[in-house]
């Protein structure tokens, strides 16, 4: 091959380059300009994904601005009190410790189930072995969760106060069946196996996600006060309380960016940053700020113990209505850049309820019972900076492109 031939092919190489780089860079900023910003890959139980990946509990809130009643929810958890990781290994009292979980395969014949609040349960038969684990053990007087991952077709099974029948069917508080491949939620207003009306098995801390070194979804955690309404996506509450600085079912709350966890070991360290990333929903009556995990041998509790070294205050609420695309579906926007000054929680001002008022589906904007207008929350004012840059990237590409095949020119002359 001649010079000029090489230099000719180095020249439409560069081109080709550059136009790819055009390329990518259009999709990349098209992508954001929509406000559709990258999620992590969903977690996968037997085979499944827990939810797609865009679902709000697979989403990236750690950019998300702090609610403005974020202070008084705090206060009322207790500021004072300390996460509690409410799984481990071996037994407590007697019992193992956490929610368990069981995967069956697609073959796995349905029994029937019957259910005491029927009207807001979905029907079976539902595939529950005879021997799936219940929390608690067979003889807890707890809530005794049952929950059934069923590979193949990829449905969630869940069920409260559940109990196997001599005749191999089960009896059971309430029951809820989820498409794992769907961001659906339930009815509004029904409950599920948990109080909040969403599914349990999303938000468990699993020993071999924080093995492989990464939870990439939000947790679950219960409250002792909960305050009679709900926000996106919770689908139910659970309480006569009426008090404006009383935490909803569904309330997104994070860790904040400011503390140190250097300190913990690598396991925690892997719950902690998911707590920073992804956060923690309150979803059930309960102990303040107990966590929610499966039970697992190989868990190390006193090492998990250490988790309790994190303080109430150590959290803050955080405004999803942003991320909401519809009121009846899980999908989210992608999270917005972080805002400049970052809002504080010092100084919140409380949201105001009226006495006796009936329970209703709040926006987690305070101050606010409004589900509209938020699509209109999503950077769009970000585009044309993005348009911009795009541009100006394309022009510096081609001028390198005219100056490159100048001096290709240059050297081919005599």
């Amino acid at each position: 091959m001649t010079e000029s031939m090489q230099k000719l092919a180095l020249y439409r190489l560069a081109a080709g380059a550059s136009l790819l780089a055009l390329i990518a860079m259009f999709f990349g900023l098209a992508s954001a300009a929509s406000g559709h910003a990258l999620f992590q890959p969903e977690a996968a139980v037997g085979g499944c994904p827990l939810f797609p990946s865009d679902n709000i509990w697979n989403a990236d809130i750690s950019t998300l601005p702090v609610q403005a009643n974020s202070a008084n929810y705090i206060a009322s958890i207790g500021r004072s009190g300390h996460l509690h990781p409410d799984f481990g290994a071996g037994l407590y009292n007697g019992e193992p410790i956490g929610i368990p979980y069981i995967v069956v395969p697609a073959s796995q014949p349905g029994v029937p189930v019957s259910f005491d609040y029927d009207d807001e349960s979905d029907a079976g038969p539902y595939p529950i072995p005879q021997n799936a684990p219940i929390e608690g053990g067979a003889q807890s007087k707890g809530d005794r969760h049952v929950i059934v991952v069923q590979s193949g077709g990829c449905k969630l099974y869940e069920m409260y106060a559940s109990y196997p029948q001599s005749n191999g069917s089960w009896q059971a508080g309430s029951g809820a069946v989820w498409s794992l491949n769907s961001d659906a939620l339930r009815p509004r207003g029904w409950t599920s196996a948990d109080a909040a009306g969403l599914p349990i098995l999303p938000g468990l801390v699993r020993y071999d996600e924080v093995a492989a070194g990464a939870i990439t979804h939000a947790l679950r955690f219960t409250v002792q006060n909960t305050r009679n309404t709900y926000v996106w996506p919770a689908r139910h509450q659970a309480s006569s309380n009426t008090g404006a600085n009383v935490p909803p079912m569904g309330l997104r709350l994070r860790l904040k960016a400011s503390v140190d966890i250097s300190h913990f070991s690598a396991k925690n360290q892997v719950i902690l940053r998911a707590l920073k990333k992804y956060g923690m929903m309150v979803a059930d009556n309960g102990s303040n700020w107990y966590i929610s995990g499966a039970p697992d041998d190989r868990w190390n509790n006193d090492d998990l113990s250490n988790l309790k070294n994190i303080s109430g205050s150590d959290f803050e609420v955080v405004d999803t209505s942003l991320l909401q695309i519809s009121l009846n579906s899980g999908a989210a926007r992608g999270a917005p850049a972080p805002q400049t000054p970052t809002t504080t929680t010092t100084s919140a001002s409380p949201t105001t309820l009226a006495a006796g008022a009936s329970p209703t589906l709040l926006s987690s904007t305070a101050g606010t019972s409004s589900v509209a207008g938020t699509a209109s929350k999503t950077g769009a004012g970000s585009v044309w900076p993005m348009l911009l840059l795009l541009v100006g990237g394309g022009g510096v590409l081609l001028l390198g492109a005219v100056f490159f095949r100048r001096w290709l020119l240059r050297g081919q002359s005599p």
